[in-house]
């Protein structure tokens, strides 16, 4: 896959860890100025939390802010974000539903469909708990109808996680999943035009393969999420 545009920072952490050229950032910014090397703008997310019509469950904000965790699997931060394809001026989308955890920021699982529906969130949450037995993590998503469903609800009761949701119009509430959203859709979709559903699904699903495994995070210690989540492991 090419590589997704980045700023003098992640090239300055990719020439140290994958090429073995240690540089500090001022050096690194210097020669992108000069070069006139920018990375991708960011773009304004006007998406927020936004209840569900008629909810059957509503839970209390549980996570409150607090991002931080100190194991793999013990707090789980969930949504649904979409893409648009274009066949002439017939606009499609697809529908990506993913769970990330809050201790290495790695995508746990992920589902893309044609329809934001309950299945999608509720087949992502199967496979979670699926890759990941006997996980019990605090749960938290916005108040979107799927996941106000008192069936979703029983799901997680049955696994033993608590469930918790972002207070209506507060966005930050689920900070680093409309992180994650942002940081897909700079690198690899804002600014292109994809003209077909199977190149479209196939960005994403190597985007995600590239955040999990290759994308270097300074949050993480310079690491990937799955460095940071093997070294737990290990240690």
């Amino acid at each position: 896959m090419d590589e997704p545009e980045k700023g003098y920072r992640r090239l300055r952490d990719d020439l140290e860890v994958y090429h073995g050229i240690p540089v500090n950032d001022k050096r690194v910014l210097r020669i992108c100025r000069k070069r006139g090397i920018k990375s991708t703008i960011k773009y304004a997310n006007n998406g927020c939390t936004r209840q569900a019509k008629n909810p059957q469950y509503i839970a209390e904000n549980l996570l409150n802010r607090n991002f931080h965790a100190e194991k793999p699997n013990e707090k789980w931060l969930t949504d649904v974000t979409e893409f648009k394809w274009y066949e002439g001026i017939e606009v499609h989308k697809v529908y990506l539903s993913a769970i990330l955890d809050l201790y290495d920021r790695r995508i746990v699982a992920y589902v893309i469909r044609d329809r934001n529906d309950n299945p999608l969130v509720f087949d992502t949450f199967d496979q979670a708990a699926a890759a990941n037995p006997g996980a019990t993590p605090l749960f938290h998503s916005d108040r979107g109808f799927q996941y106000t469903n008192r069936v979703f609800h029983q799901k997680l009761v049955d696994a033993g996680m608590i469930q918790s949701m972002s207070r209506v119009g507060k966005c930050i509430d689920n900070g680093p999943m409309e992180g994650f959203w942002g940081i897909l859709k700079r690198e690899r979709y804002y600014g292109k035009r994809f003209t077909d559903r199977e190149s479209l699904v196939r960005m994403i699903e190597n985007y995600i393969v590239f955040y999990n495994h290759q994308r270097l995070q300074r949050n993480l210690g310079v690491l990937t999420p799955m460095q940071k989540h093997e070294q737990y492991k290990a240690a």
